[in-house]
């Protein structure tokens, strides 16, 4: 092997699930920056390292440094530690505070941090409460070393170090030498499987309890991640015998002792659930039968008397479908509102509100997302929450509203309910107290919520609630393009593509994902915001089915927060760059900050020394610790998936056959009715044509339909 010796300039890219870094390095044997690869950590800009490596060329990036073994140093001369400090390593050092500080002490400076460190009071602008976070921030920047050097032993990611140390502080190793698997359960983003391969590097028993339990509550976690709510034996066992490579007797042994400590709840002989999942959906089921058992008091109010009054008081008409459905609330204890775009589900909702309001109701009114929240509550002129809220959680006591604390209300609406899964619904009927009415609207073609269940789906499916399906489209939405396609891609027709000027709906044919790339920048910086008088940050949004690929959501982001934000003040957190005024989503629910998974927000405010971010989402401003900058995106283009409940000027988004993976028809759908004016779809008619054919709603393993229908047949 080579040896290189330099001085880290810039860091150019790294990779946090398994440590790998570009960087520049300026060394003294060569006149220009030199590129150096490989698996190196969180290194710091200006630390000195010692590499040992090989020399490659790479076809694209010329000729590079791979390293394999590396040693960091702090640097020597003034200049270096300047740059060292002033790279927001430490909390309390920027780059103004390393220039003060390095020249009073010089060369000196590295040892005074480390052994006088009550000496940086003869800074200027240094008083007690900076030496002491500064004093803090150095010890635990050391004891942060130590952990990745310790899990760069054991062949892991040196990027978890800084949330391990987080977590448990200087127990940090002993705990993982002690429990590795304890990562997945206390630390997001560190799944079972980087905690197996700790304890495998650790010399762990394969067939440990700790591990084979471990692994199958891995499984029923991520199962639930994909929707369901319980597995059968035969999914744990061939999904844990492949995984974890050992004996099924061991997997049905582990199984057994789950069951005997209440870690899994089986019901019959074939169906095994997390409990937490288990309660949510038999305390759905039987909160619904309650709350539709309980005496309706709007069952007698002169309803047809209601109606005329509030449509002469607002000098308007219902059509004999929004009375049906006004009639049918009114007479309900629990309803579902359903019905495609333009067929008149927030008028209906309007129109309802208007009239229970009129009885003298006290009404509430949510959503599950913020931006879903501020739609309904700009439709309706009511004041409108998200679920979260309604229910007043507060970590770490969760939700201050639940049965023996219930919401104050007569009617409760909830919209966009099909992005709501079961432990939601669950922890919002527990809330509802019995004698209310509930009135749940959605759409039951958009693509099922991201978490576990099929909620509005498996309320319909089950037959026994009371449902009112809008169908009619109204005269003005039907000369909207995008309602009419909309419509024919959920029937399985192809939409009609060729937009005439003045039309709200475009196809821009393209096969080759990386001019599909370029087109999309094109549209967003140039051709949309000029034509449209919008603007292209916060008026026009890129879905994509992907996070992945030229046209996925992560290579799109970083193309359009090139393009469209010019912002000089930034900040990199594992290999990400973050911008001032940059367009970012929350992809984690956060109940200490109070925002959820979906939310988005601009960030607002980067304090380099301090290593904080400040994030404003609708009026609230958030701040972030550097090392929690994972909890967020940039969101500039975001998938489909993320967008659901959400509504915008302008979508542009990209469908090609490469994403052949994920083209179904709801999905489809689901992107073309997020657009409010203008929908600009990019990309080939073959994928097109395969979404469409791919009308294959992907099954949930749930029973909340079958609990419902055998509650109501025993009442």
């Amino acid at each position: 092997m080579e040896s290189l010796n330099g001085v880290v300039e810039r860091i150019t890219f790294f990779n946090e699930d398994n440590g790998y870094s570009v960087i520049k390095i300026k060394s003294q044997a060569f006149p220009e920056l030199v590129t150096v690869v490989g698996k190196m950590g969180c290194v710091n800009i200006g630390s000195v390292l010692n590499l040992q490596g090989q020399w490659i060329f790479d076809s694209k990036y010329g000729k590079q440094f791979e390293a394999h073994i590396f040693t960091e140093a702090v640097p020597a001369t003034t200049a270096g530690i300047e740059k060292y400090l002033g790279s927001g390593l430490i909390k309390g050092i920027g780059p103004v505070n390393a220039k003060r500080i390095v020249k009073r002490f010089r060369a000196d400076t590295i040892r005074i941090i480390e052994e006088e460190p009550g000496r940086l009071h003869e800074v200027e602008g240094i008083g007690p409460k900076r030496i002491e976070m500064i004093k803090k921030a150095w010890e635990e920047q050391k004891e942060i070393k130590n952990v990745m050097l310790f899990l760069q032993d054991h062949g892991v990611s040196t990027g978890f170090a800084a949330k391990i140390y987080k977590q448990y502080g200087n127990s940090s190793i002993q705990v993982v030498r002690e429990n590795p698997f304890r990562l997945a359960d206390d630390i997001w983003g560190i799944g079972f499987k980087t905690a197996d391969g700790i304890a495998q590097n650790l010399g762990c028993d394969p067939n440990s309890y700790e591990r084979c339990r471990a692994g199958i509550l891995y499984i029923l976690n991520q199962l639930a991640g994909e929707g369901h709510c319980y597995l059968t034996s035969l999914q744990i066992r061939q999904t844990a015998v492949e995984m974890l490579e050992i004996k099924e007797e061991t997997i049905l042994e582990t199984v057994g002792h789950m069951l005997e400590d209440q870690s899994v709840v089986r019901e019959g002989e074939d169906t095994y659930y997390l409990p937490s999942l288990y309660f949510c959906e038999t305390g759905a089921a039987r909160k619904i039968r309650d709350i539709m058992a309980a005496v309706n008091r709007f069952g007698q109010i002169p309803i047809e008397k209601i109606i005329a009054e509030v449509e002469k008081e607002n000098n308007l008409s219902y059509d004999k479908i929004q009375i049906e459905a006004i009639r049918t609330a009114a007479g309900s204890k629990f309803m579902i509102l359903t019905g495609g775009p333009g067929t008149g589900k927030t008028t209906t909702t309007k129109a309802i509100l208007k009239v229970f309001a009129k009885a003298g109701a006290r009404i509430l009114l949510a959503a599950p997302t913020g931006r879903a929240a501020k739609r309904l509550a700009e439709a309706t002129g009511m004041e409108a929450k998200t679920i979260h809220r309604l229910l007043e959680y507060k970590p770490p006591q969760g939700y201050q509203r639940n049965t023996e604390n219930p919401l104050t209300c007569d009617v409760l609406i909830i919209d966009e309910v099909s992005m709501v899964d079961i432990v939601l619904l669950y922890n919002l009927l527990k809330a509802v107290p019995d004698e209310a009415v509930v009135i749940l609207v959605g759409d039951a073609d958009q693509l099922p919520s991201v978490g576990p269940g099929n909620v509005l789906r498996d309320m319909l499916e089950a037959g026994c609630l009371t449902t009112v399906k809008l169908t009619r489209i109204f005269r003005q939405a039907g000369g909207s393009l995008i309602i009419t396609n909309a419509h024919r891609i959920n029937r399985g027709e192809f939409p009609v593509l060729k937009g005439e000027r003045g039309s709200d709906f475009f196809f821009l044919p393209e096969e080759e994902p990386q001019k599909i790339a370029e087109l999309i920048k094109t549209l967003c910086a140039k051709r949309l915001p000029k034509y449209y008088h919008v603007d292209p940050i916060y008026d026009i949004q890129v879905l994509t089915p992907m996070q992945r690929g030229e046209v996925g959501a992560r290579h799109l982001n970083e193309i359009l927060q090139e393009s469209l934000n010019p912002s000089p003040s930034s900040i990199l957190h594992n290999g990400q760059r973050y911008k001032l005024y940059d367009k970012v989503m929350q992809i984690k629910n956060n109940y200490d900050k109070n925002v959820f998974n979906g939310d988005v927000g601009k960030i607002t405010q980067i304090n380099l020394e301090e290593k904080t971010v400040f994030i404003t989402f609708d009026q609230n401003e958030v701040q972030y610790e550097v090392g929690e900058l994972d909890e967020v995106v940039l969101a500039y283009a975001v998938t489909i998936h993320k967008s659901q409940g959400s509504e915008y000027k302008i979508v542009v988004a990209p469908f090609v056959t490469q994403h052949y993976m994920m083209l179904q028809r709801n999905l489809l759908y689901t992107c073309v009715t997020r657009a409010k004016n203008i929908m600009v779809l990019v990309g080939s008619k073959k994928a097109v044509a395969m979404a469409l054919r791919n009308n294959k709603v992907e099954q949930r393993n749930t029973l909340l339909a079958k609990r419902l229908q055998e509650l109501f047949e025993k009442s």
